[in-house]
């Protein structure tokens, strides 16, 4: 007889069964709103919203609660006018970002660091608090009530400079110093050497000034009186307006509206993962 290798039983490991139950709880308690909320979005009518404890399958699903919000409201019009907002604000929101952390990085110059302080402190300033002096200069242009009073004020973020500013100072300074030796100026170090290193935190940012700006809501809603030029999340808050207690219609509204996000975070998550990684190598 074939002797039988000895095969060594695997000892259950109770720190790491912790961790993962750590893991599917914090995955269930961002994750539940969202499935509550899809659920209520597909229940029938005859399907009580609010039971306790709720019953997310829905008997039988229905898509005309999404069918309503579509056109109980300009929800195309919206939509399209939130990703103008995006497409106009990220890529310029990035650039400014990059070409302002740039020189706080690797540039010496009088006062950098009273800039960066300056950057730093305008961090901690709360939101609300900017609403009234940047409702008074786009008074003063007389740009009220126009796209560009929305994406102006976006394209700025002191987050973003922090951000690529540590992400800059991180290069090697042998890297920059070769491509001086090899005759680069300062913009072809900037663009074509720094800019790819920095991808990464470039992504990252991307997809934070993506959500901030799809879904921004109470600065649109001071500057801007037309509804044709509504993002989609005051488009949310009209829905709510107009359908009074439909809970269904609404909750179908605010999922159609989260599909773009999960859409560009999937698109973008393999940068966040690099950038992740990065992070943890250095």
């Amino acid at each position: 007889m074939a002797r039988r290798l000895y095969r060594p039983k695997r000892r259950i490991n109770g720190r790491r069964i912790g961790v993962y139950v750590l893991l599917i709880a914090v995955a269930a308690l961002f994750v539940g709103p969202f499935l509550i909320l899809l659920s209520a979005a597909t229940k029938p009518a005859s399907q009580d919203v609010f039971g306790f404890p709720p019953d997310l399958i829905p008997r039988p699903p229905v898509a005309d609660w999404f069918r309503e919000a579509w056109t109980t409201i300009p929800y195309a019009r919206f939509l399209v006018n939130s990703v103008i907002y995006v497409g106009i604000t990220v890529p310029v929101y990035l650039v400014v970002s990059a070409l302002t952390a740039y020189p706080l990085a690797r540039i010496a110059f009088r006062g950098r660091g009273v800039f960066f302080m300056l950057f730093l402190s305008i961090m901690f300033l709360p939101g609300e608090l900017m609403l009234i002096p940047r409702f008074l200069v786009m008074s003063q242009l007389g740009l009220t009530d126009t796209f560009a009073a929305v994406i102006l004020p976006a394209v700025l973020s002191s987050l973003g400079i922090f951000l690529l500013r540590q992400a800059f100072s991180q290069i090697p300074d042998e890297i920059v110093e070769a491509a001086r030796v090899d005759g680069a100026n300062e913009f072809a170090i900037f663009w074509r050497i720094c800019v790819p290193i920095v991808a990464p935190t470039l992504a990252v940012l991307a997809i934070l000034g993506f959500v901030s700006v799809w879904n921004s809501f109470i600065w649109p809603l001071v500057v801007l009186t037309s509804q044709s030029k509504f993002p989609i999340a005051l488009g949310i808050a009209y829905l709510s307006g107009v359908s009074g207690t439909d809970v269904r219609g609404l909750a179908a509204g605010t999922v159609i509206s989260l599909v773009p996000v999960v859409i560009v975070f999937l698109l973008l998550q393999k940068r966040i993962l690099n950038s992740m990684g990065g992070a943890v190598k250095g």
